[in-house]
């Protein structure tokens, strides 16, 4: 007997039925072994040595896997290909004492018959780099967490904690609004004609006329920038100058535009796309795209349905791309079939091109041939990674496009229109446009003037960021890596940083993110500093392709760090961060009142505490808005919160009720009790 140990019962499943009955295949259930929750668990005296315990969920489970391995002709670890997988194929060889001489292991992009039986035919060892990258990695979070954490706790506020990558995240949030509050608009106007080309004689039908508009761009010789019109008085003053103009086709442009298919997703792409066209959270994708990834049952079979979902590559197999060609030749034509597979460059920052894109296992499995075998949400995004994938293959869309300009005067208003000449991948995976189709006219011919106006505008400051925006960001700046991406958005939403509010959908920093990203900014710049992770992730990769050992990695960035929490423990006071000064006196006894910060934000606090216990919010805009529902998780189980509503007001309450009974009041009258301090 073979013995094969992979992540989930699901992956598992869906390899056994490719397998004979010489195979076993079972499942670790993800980590197995990891630093000690309650203890640092990293010597770092002893060139950081970690120390590793088995997980109490993971006991059981080592245990079913004992029975097996010791009798098993050979152990083959089929975890997934990054370095987390790596990392769990290690920790396997240690926690179920595997000889090294019958240990394998072997990766695989897809999980189809033909990747399994690939895979097995070229085993491999456990790649030590990548093991060390992923403990490296696990190292420096360990080592942020468990000594900057007690800081803040500390010096701010018990419960709080740091973390190396997430708090980069909140800090570009917290700047984001800063750039917001900021942000002076500025007004500005446009002047839009409304016109009709007029009848001609012998037209048949009042449908042969067309109405379009054409929006001011030039004032005599001299082009009118966006923001040209300042203000009413300047629109009014062209309005009156344009009074009894006569319209007239100046000039026709007309070229042809080829529009490009887009590449096949990579994981941030494809978090990006799928909040943009589903509305879908990083968390959501990542966990949908799991079970397309490891097995739906359909009919009497498991099938893997797409590529491995962790992956910043471009990569595609010579054999899917020949399966696309096929596909689309079939289907759509030749002409819709480029004569040679298009490939495409991978741009972020340390891809591993080693990996594939996010493409569908079997190209001529179109999703509504199986949607009946799929969940709403399984459903949905298949269908977005397959046709992205197909049309990543297809010729581009040609469209006709047209300008207009159109004279008034000594004015010249522009129009612009296009027309699809040749749908190409638009057959398949359809663009945003908002085509606008211009009437056939000609140089010189006059227009009616239906409607001149002056159209107020203001400025937009900078969107807060969203989840799409928020990876894209993350992404550009070299953060994080495609298995973090995720996890970063999750965690801090989990730790109360950062809310997403129900109308906008967008992220936006609470008091308590706000203050702690303040800290770090200040006291620990090292830590949240863009450039300084963006290198360390870059280290990162060197450890995993074998450039630079793993120890002095850790050890540069560990000990200037240690020796300035040191100081920092000693120069920072609790005061001066969590309190202001205030002129107003506290209704009860008299003394004065300050602002101090609590979990649920700031509020007003008597300076005669313990005697007096006077407290109040301070007054929120009414404007403001609570989280969407179902976006904000439970801190104590990190399950669901859910809107709810009492005598006392609105407060937010967790989903597994009775078990868990964490609440978090929201009505802003409410007053504070003496666990606020």
């Amino acid at each position: 007997m073979i013995l094969i140990i992979v992540e989930s019962p699901a992956k598992a499943r869906t390899i056994s039925q490719f397998l004979s009955r010489d195979y076993k295949v079972l499942s670790s259930f993800g980590h197995i072994r990891d630093l000690p929750e309650r203890k640092i668990g990293i010597d770092v005296k002893s060139d950081f040595k970690p120390t590793y315990v088995i997980l109490s969920k993971a006991k059981d489970k080592i245990r079913e896997l004992k029975k097996y391995s010791p009798g098993a002709k050979d152990v083959i670890l089929a975890t997934d290909e990054d370095r987390e997988g790596e990392a769990i194929a290690w920790h396997l060889t240690y926690a179920l004492s595997l000889p090294k001489s019958k240990t394998k292991r072997i990766v695989f992009h897809e999980i189809t018959k033909n990747a399994i039986e690939e895979a097995l035919k070229n085993p491999r060892q456990i790649d030590q780099n990548l093991v060390d990258a992923q403990q490296a990695r696990r190292i420096l979070d360990r080592l942020v967490g468990f000594k900057l954490s007690p800081f803040l706790w500390w010096k701010v506020m018990k419960g709080l904690s740091a973390g190396r990558v997430q708090s980069v995240a909140v800090r570009l949030i917290v700047e984001r609004e800063r750039e917001i509050e900021k942000f002076k608009k500025e007004e500005y106007w446009t002047i839009i004609a409304s016109l009709l080309k007029i009848k001609e004689r012998g037209a048949k039908s009042k449908k042969e006329n067309s109405e379009f508009q054409a929006t001011l761009i030039k004032g005599g010789a001299k082009t009118i920038p966006k923001m040209g019109i300042k203000n009413k008085e300047e629109a009014d003053k062209i309005l009156k100058a344009l009074d009894g103009a006569q319209y007239k086709v100046s000039n026709i442009e007309k070229k042809e535009v080829r529009k490009n298919p887009y590449a096949p997703f990579t994981t941030s792409s494809l978090q990006q796309t799928s909040f943009q066209k589903l509305h879908f959270t990083a968390k959501k994708t990542m966990l949908v795209a799991q079970q397309l990834y490891e097995g739906i049952n359909i009919k009497e079979d498991s099938i893997g349905l797409i590529t491995y979902m962790r992956t910043d590559s471009l990569n595609l197999s010579e054999e899917s791309l020949k399966g696309a060609q096929k596909y689309i030749i079939e289907k759509f034509g030749k002409n819709y079939a480029p004569p040679s597979p298009v490939k495409y460059k991978t741009k972020a920052k340390g891809a591993q091109e080693a990996h594939e894109a996010i493409r569908p296992t079997d190209p001529f499995r179109e999703p509504d041939s199986i949607k009946n075998y799929l969940s709403e949400e399984q459903y949905k995004l298949y269908n977005l990674i397959w046709r992205r994938f197909t049309a990543s293959q297809m010729v581009p869309a040609i469209i006709d496009q047209t300008i207009v300009d159109v004279l008034a005067k000594s004015y010249t208003f522009r129009a612009t229109g296009s027309i699809i000449k040749f749908d190409g991948f638009t057959k398949v995976y359809e663009i945003s446009s908002e085509e606008v189709i211009l009437p056939p006219l000609t140089r010189e011919e006059i227009l009616k003037l239906l409607k001149l106006e002056g159209n107020q505008h203001f400025t937009q400051p900078p969107p807060r960021y969203n989840d799409a925006s928020l990876v894209k960001a993350l992404e550009s700046f070299g953060i994080g890596r495609p298995s973090t991406y995720a996890p970063i958005i999750d965690t801090i939403q989990q730790r109360g940083y950062v809310k997403k509010w129900r109308e906008d959908k967008r992220f936006h920093p609470t008091e308590i993110g706000t203050l702690v990203n303040d800290v770090l900014c200040k006291h620990f710049s090292q830590i949240v500093d863009i450039n300084f992770t963006a290198k360390m992730e870059e280290n990162l990769d060197k450890i995993a392709e074998a450039k630079t050992p793993w120890v002095p990695v850790i050890k540069d960035f560990y000990e200037p760090f240690a020796q300035n929490l040191r100081e920092k423990y000693k120069e920072v006071s609790k005061k001066e961060l969590t309190t202001e000064e205030t002129k107003e006196k506290c209704p009860d006894c008299g003394k004065s009142l300050i602002i101090r910060l609590g979990r649920f934000g700031k509020f007003y606090a008597c300076t005669g505490y313990p005697q007096c216990k006077y407290t109040r919010n301070v007054e929120k805009s009414d404007s403001e808005i609570q989280p969407a529902e179902g976006e904000m998780t439970c801190d104590k189980c990190g399950a669901s919160m859910v809107l709810r509503k009492s005598r006392y007001g609105k407060f937010w309450g967790c989903s597994k009720y009775p078990k868990c009974r964490n609440i978090i009041p929201i009505d802003k009258n409410k007053s504070r009790n003496k666990n606020n301090f």
